[in-house]
């Protein structure tokens, strides 16, 4: 059941040292390109990256938050074309939860790894940084990176009694 999946998703960020399979990357692939988007414009593409060099060199983008990707085994980057739409950090946050739901279902973790609005140094943002390596066409952004691979790491699904149920209201802000 989805809520089962909902459950057992969590933020992974040490794998174990083996490859995706070709399969489950198909399917992450497929998962992503799934993904829907206002108007359907799908303003978004995706760099799947598997190559160590290219993974140590994203791992550097930010100086807090991107080193665990010089470990990670794969991971997608989600780029936008702000452009095409006027939804497109919404759309872009779509497919990168997709991808997340899909790595759970697959049996592996997952991490989002935020780029926009992130610096990589003076004058220079992190998206810029990864495009930079990456070769992305001029009007792509990255919104954000997907570390994904096999946990190295369990943990426990977050307990029931510890949602914030203060936040939700029924018909009007407040009614609880």
């Amino acid at each position: 059941m989805f809520i089962e999946l909902l459950r057992k998703r969590r933020s992974i960020r040490r794998f174990e040292n083996r490859p995706v399979e070709k399969e489950k990357i198909d399917i992450l692939v497929e998962a992503a390109l799934r993904s829907f988007s206002g108007k359907s414009i799908n303003p978004w593409e995706f760099v799947v990256v598997s190559d160590p060099f290219l993974l140590s060199q994203l791992s550097e983008a930010k100086p807090h938050g991107a080193a665990f990707l010089k470990n990670t085994p794969l991971a997608i980057v989600v780029c936008l074309d702000p452009e095409k739409s006027d939804t497109w950090v919404e759309d872009g946050s779509i497919a990168a939860t997709m991808l997340h739901l899909a790595a759970t279902d697959l049996g592996l973790g997952s991490c989002w790894v935020q780029f926009r609005m992130r610096s990589h140094s003076e004058g220079k943002s992190a998206s810029d940084y990864a495009a930079e390596i990456l070769g992305l066409r001029k009007g792509l952004t990255i919104l954000s990176v997907i570390a994904m691979g096999y946990p190295a790491e369990e943990k426990k699904p977050h307990p029931a009694a510890g949602l914030a149920m203060e936040k939700i209201s029924y018909n009007r802000y407040g009614q609880r």
